[in-house]
């Protein structure tokens, strides 16, 4: 059994604790329901080394954050936050154990299919949740730009799980949007576990409308418009307990602002757009998808000043041609975006064909900032085959023949 010590001094007198207590010999301290009833009491629990088991301390420390993050969302000050003590009570949900992964954006994407393809049957969905976002997110930190290339390449994979990349891309893009826009860092992890979750409850009509040849039926349409209500009762389902999670879901797509917490409008209206922007960008056999520049500029031109403002962040956080897209150079050459450039319309790109269309055996590196390699125009993803092999080393030898 492994012990782990016990922040003594942030337990309260006569509070009775929810877990027990042991030395780190494995003898019983303190039972479960009873308390510290003095400060002598406590001098001589810090003397022989109070500890809990691993579980039981990894699920407390699990309820304190829960209990600070309230705190912080209601604006308490920091001070006042600074002297909060261990909580009375821990949740069912304090012990979900996270799933580790290590992989790439693959492997985070073939998990998290697993969840939504499942839905309510789901097994530990909120300890894959929790692996999921962890690994999303240090991919992300790692390499915004590897990460967007990823996953829109990915985006014009049919061979795939669209309901997965969905999800993924829309927390990515509503977490580089928060950041632009300096939500609290307390907030930002709640609106990604949103845009993972929101269309928990329709992933696999998602993946059917995808290669469907009809627009949606009467059905289908009701599926979808009850799917933000459906998913946040599969979440309760699960045990999520977090009101603003479930505030967000419930009320992503709808635009009456005076509905729900008020604290989470800016949440609610970053993922609207995130979902609105991936969803019109997503190729569908009833239509094709639009290109970033086209779903940019209708978050942009023509909507509310707030969804305007959002729209522009959101812009700012991708560009017009987000890596892992393709666009058409002024000297007539294809190539895919690798990496977002000083502006939101001068990426860095990779030439996969010359002028002739024809595709071109060693791939190079293009700054879209000079002229002949100017952007022209977005293009369609629909059948492009490229290797992305040829691509990293098109970048690397660059890097390498830098000064």
């Amino acid at each position: 059994m492994i012990y782990v010590p016990v922040p003594v001094s942030r337990i309260e007198i006569l509070r009775p604790l929810p877990i027990n207590v042991w030395d780190t010999k494995g003898n019983l301290l303190l039972r479960k329901g009873q308390s510290i009833l003095s400060e002598h009491h406590r001098e001589h629990l810090e003397a022989h080394g109070a500890c809990a088991t691993q579980p039981d301390y990894k699920a407390w420390v699990s309820s304190y954050d829960r209990l600070i993050y309230g705190l912080l969302r209601e604006g308490v000050s920091i001070q006042e936050i600074a002297q909060a003590t261990m909580p009375q009570d821990i949740l069912e949900l304090d012990y979900t154990v996270g799933e580790d992964i290590t992989g790439g954006w693959t492997d985070v994407q073939a998990v998290w299919g697993t969840v939504l393809q499942t839905g309510a049957t789901a097994k530990n969905p909120l300890g894959r949740l929790d692996g999921v976002q962890k690994r999303a997110m240090e991919l992300l930190d790692k390499d915004a730009d590897e990460s967007l290339f990823s996953l829109f390449q990915a985006l014009a994979d049919k061979t795939l799980g669209y309901c997965a990349t969905h999800a993924l891309l829309c927390a990515v893009v509503c977490e580089l949007t928060a950041r632009k826009l300096a939500l609290d860092d307390c907030v930002r992890p709640i609106l990604v576990q949103a845009a993972l979750t929101m269309n928990t409850s329709m992933a696999k009509l998602q993946d059917t409308l995808v290669t469907q040849p009809t627009p949606p039926d009467a059905e289908q349409k009701q599926r979808i418009q009850d799917h933000p209500v459906q998913s946040e009762a599969i979440l309760r389902g699960f045990g999520v307990v977090n009101e603003d999670l479930l505030d967000i879901v419930r009320l992503h797509h709808d635009r009456d602002e005076t509905k729900g917490l008020e604290r989470n409008r800016e949440c609610r209206r970053i993922l609207h757009l995130a979902d609105v922007l991936i969803g019109k960008m997503a190729h569908r056999s009833t239509r094709p998808g639009l290109s970033a520049l086209g779903a940019a500029k209708s978050n942009i031109v023509g909507v509310p000043d707030e969804d305007a403002r959002v729209g522009k962040a959101m812009t700012n956080a991708i560009g017009f041609y987000p890596p892992g897209t393709y666009v058409m150079l002024a000297n007539g050459e294809k190539a895919v975006s690798v990496k977002k450039g000083a502006a939101v319309n001068t990426p860095l790109v990779v030439s996969i064909a010359n002028a002739q269309g024809l595709p071109l055996g060693i791939y190079v590196l293009r700054d879209t900032r000079e002229k002949p390699f100017a952007i022209q125009s977005p293009v369609a993803a629909d059948n492009v085959k490229i290797s992305h092999e040829r691509v990293q080393k098109a970048v690397m030898k660059v890097i390498l023949a830098a000064p």
